[in-house]
């Protein structure tokens, strides 16, 4: 008697382990699918940025002027934005002002990123000037001689993409050159609001490589290109399909054993 009520409860028991296994199933699953499409549209995002980028490196640099005006007339949001335009500069850089972006590494070498402002009669801009190598004492920051004067230069717009912080940068008493974790451009312009009467531009300039003024220009537009992206969209469809070959095969296997308990109650 007290295996047919066993038997008889584990009969029960199947719609809820049903249940279960369809529930199991499908979260994974859509999980799976889930990163699989979103590798794929970063990679078609990344493939259609280069060949935006190409086209407009065969195009002449604009001038800081005209790629203001371009950004005001277009009125662009979110990623459509003058991100990538080639743009010439010609201003006199602020040596008062130089910020060094922490936590920048370069063949395995930890360093920073140079960025100094550089004013026009109109706009104040930051400008990306290169990596140099970091101290391994925390504590003592690399010497860096600032520009002074008039330069001209070419380089390319970067918006930038503000990253995840566990604390707000505290920039109460500023030391400089600042270094800084992230490129904060409406605090930066507070810090600079003493001598420099303009906000600086929604945008970084990244010097071009073959320009002579700067460090070491080591920058590559799109870090992840979108070839690795198809390549982990098609892992994730992969693991898709084997999670759930695995998990049908594993479902079939289970009701196979479990056929043989009518048999064995016919025969209490």
């Amino acid at each position: 008697m007290g295996k047919r009520n066993s038997l008889r409860g584990n009969l029960l028991s199947e719609p809820l382990a049903s249940m279960l296994w369809l529930a199991l199933t499908l979260i994974v699953l859509i999980i799976l699918i889930k990163l699989s499409l979103w590798q794929y549209d970063r990679g078609f995002e990344k493939e259609q940025r280069s060949i935006r980028i190409e086209q407009l490196n065969q195009s002449s640099p604009l001038t800081l002027n005209e790629v203001v005006q371009l950004s005001q007339a277009k009125q662009f949001i979110g990623k459509e934005s003058v991100n990538d335009l080639p743009v010439t500069v010609d201003g006199d850089f602020s040596g008062d002002y130089l910020f060094l972006l922490d936590n920048q590494v370069e063949e395995r070498s930890l360093g920073y990123r140079v960025l100094q402002v550089v004013e026009t009669s109109t706009h104040a801009v930051l400008v990306n000037l290169g990596w140099i190598p970091g101290s391994i004492n925390r504590n003592i920051l690399p010497e860096v001689t600032p520009l002074h004067g008039q330069y001209k230069f070419t380089g390319h717009v970067r918006v930038v993409e503000q990253g995840i912080m566990l604390m707000d940068q505290d920039f109460s008493q500023p030391s400089w050159p600042l270094r800084v974790q992230q490129i904060e451009l409406t605090k930066f312009s507070a810090l600079i609001s003493p001598l420099v009467d303009k906000p600086l531009l929604p945008f970084v300039i990244y010097v071009d490589k073959n320009e002579s003024i700067g460090y070491k220009k080591n920058w590559h537009p799109i870090v992840m290109p979108a070839a690795k992206h198809f390549g982990y969209s098609f892992q994730w469809a992969a693991l898709a399909i084997a999670w759930l070959v695995l998990m049908v095969s594993l479902r079939i296997k289970t009701r196979r054993q479990r056929n043989i308990n009518p048999h064995k109650l016919s025969s209490i």
